[in-house]
């Protein structure tokens, strides 16, 4: 049986944070403070990385090829490599928690949002693609400081409805909404596309291939060919709308929020629509290395991610 065959589907790993934990951390950090908060987190974070054999191995792959490609540590990644890269999303998820009831400093979060705010300003949505790359929901810090702006964020995850109601109990006034998807068929299209045409903003990782059946496509990415899902380009050529790239990455004591006009209006020829896709995915995967070149221990797919495989789950 070959490589790809064996290899799970990321959906078929499980989650691995819930909500009944978050709120115990949230708790935890708002009545003890941050270093109570890590001497719950680290113990559960060290023994996820010494018996998830998956995750531990998944991440010393993408720090390996890394490496290889970029030279972005000082000496071959190794074990203690990959235990600092779960101990940076262990960290990363005490900001997101923060970031999501409105608790995380502001002054910390340098935002690059001028395309963002001109689009706003115009009173006209858009698509964003992103990937599971540092503290995303510090976005909400975009949110709370731009009367109008307003974020739907497609997730695969079952715990979505459980996250919105907890994100609702945090900050009763958020502005971003997290919305179950397993795949993006014509009445979830027309859906967001009433959200787009009210001038607000549909958000789209582009990471991670479909959890049922979708259409994903190989590009290029740290040195070997990887499936990346059409979605996001899909969805922006159906609305009619910008196609926006958004990054949150660790920079000095914060992060650095970004937003780039990926691209104007995305065009899938009907005769060439294979070759279309095949370039907005080589496009997106060369926008990822330079986010991963920047800040290497900041993104978080921990699961064989250049053998990803559609996968299409009995029904819970």
């Amino acid at each position: 049986m070959s490589t790809v065959a064996r290899a799970p589907h990321w959906a078929g790993i499980g989650e691995s944070t819930f909500v009944t934990g978050i709120r115990f951390l949230c708790a935890v950090e708002r009545w003890l403070g941050r270093w109570p908060f890590r001497l719950c987190l680290y113990p559960v974070v060290l023994g996820h990385w010494l018996f998830n054999r998956t995750a531990r191995d998944a991440s010393r792959e993408y720090l390996q090829r890394l490496q290889a490609t970029h030279a972005v540590f000082p000496r071959a990644p190794g074990i203690g490599s990959s235990l600092r890269h779960f101990v940076c999303f262990a960290e990363t998820l005490l900001d997101k928690l923060l970031a999501s009831h409105g608790r995380y400093p502001v002054e910390r979060v340098r935002a690059e949002r001028e395309v963002m705010l001109q689009q706003i300003a115009r009173g006209e949505g858009g698509v964003i693609v992103t990937a599971h790359i540092g503290c995303l929901e510090l976005c909400q810090a975009l949110a709370d400081a731009v009367p109008g702006f307003r974020l739907t964020a497609l997730v695969h995850t079952a715990h979505a409805e459980d996250f919105n109601r907890l994100l609702k109990r945090l900050n009763p006034d958020t502005r971003v909404e997290l919305l179950q998807v397993t795949e993006l068929d014509a009445a979830m299209a027309i859906r967001l596309g009433e959200r787009v045409a009210a001038g607000e903003f549909v958000a789209i990782t582009g990471d991670r291939v479909p959890v049922r059946g979708g259409r994903n496509v190989f590009a290029p990415f740290l040195g070997r060919p990887a499936p990346f899902p059409v979605g996001p380009y899909v969805l922006a050529a159906a609305l009619g709308c910008p196609l926006f790239a958004m990054a949150c990455t660790h920079e000095g004591d914060g992060y650095r929020l970004r937003f780039e006009r990926f691209c104007d209006r995305v065009v899938l020829p009907r005769g060439a629509r294979e070759a279309a896709l095949g370039e907005q995915a080589s496009r997106f995967a060369q926008w990822l290395e330079a986010q991963v070149r920047q800040s290497p221990l900041d993104w978080f797919n921990f699961f064989p991610f250049w053998d990803q495989v559609p996968h299409d789950p009995a029904p819970r």
